[in-house]
């Protein structure tokens, strides 16, 4: 079963919207500790996100960005907020789609059908999940998920990206440009001490599942993942 989640201040949106979508056979969850959004998100792992702007704290446009950093889900913005430029800002901070209030149910429930088709279903480009895995590492790139021998521990988006890379040239090594290209992307340039932070990173989420020393430095070359 799909499930939604809803990032809405207001408690009477949150219980109409919970209540229409749970009609159709959807899971729903949402955020009553608007401190704790990123923590719910990792624990739910929803399909889809109903994220509002006006929210306490951090605004919608930066809940969508640490959303980015950690999955490829589709999150729809819901706002009383009519301004083209309000509009503009949702699809630049990773949004990919505007809803504004007050609105039709049928209208939000026809959107998230939508959505959840293009990412999941007949319209989605492969509907099969990929995953990758060498010698018991298996890494699940659209859930940024890496599990080795029962443990589990989730990753951001470009821990994953250099994962997927090393894994996908093992035994091989990876080059440093051949990492650099995989992380760097329209928005954000990647330099090199960038990498070296990323691969720092990778090395702890590896430890977390069980390996030590799981990624190699090969001197003026790149990095190379370690024989389990």
């Amino acid at each position: 079963m799909q499930t939604i989640m809803i990032v809405e201040d207001d408690p009477k949106i949150t219980k109409h919207l919970q209540d229409y979508i749970e009609k159709y056979g959807y899971d729903v969850s949402f955020v009553t500790d608007f401190e704790r959004i990123m923590e719910v998100f990792q624990e739910t792992k929803p399909n889809l996100v109903l994220l509002d702007i006006n929210l306490p704290s951090y605004d919608g446009f930066y809940w969508c960005r640490q959303i980015r950093t950690a999955s490829t889900c589709p999150v729809i913005f819901i706002s009383a907020r009519t301004g083209e430029m309000d509009q503009v800002m949702a699809l630049e901070n990773g949004g990919d789609d505007f809803i504004t209030k007050p609105f039709s149910a049928e209208i939000v429930m026809a959107k998230i059908r939508s959505q959840l088709r293009r990412a999941y279903g007949e319209y989605a480009q492969d509907a099969k999940e990929r995953f990758l895995e060498v010698e018991g590492l298996k890494l699940l790139p659209e859930r940024l998920e890496l599990t080795f021998a029962g443990e589990e521990t989730f990753l951001s988006k470009k821990e994953a990206d250099i994962i997927e890379t090393l894994m996908n040239r093992y035994p091989r090594v990876a080059g440093r440009e051949d990492l650099l290209e995989k992380l760097w992307d329209d928005q954000t340039y990647v330099d090199e001490n960038t990498l070296n932070v990323n691969i720092t990173r990778v090395r702890k989420k590896l430890q977390a599942v069980g390996i030590e020393d799981g990624v190699e430095t090969v001197r003026g070359v790149g990095y190379r993942l370690k024989s389990m």
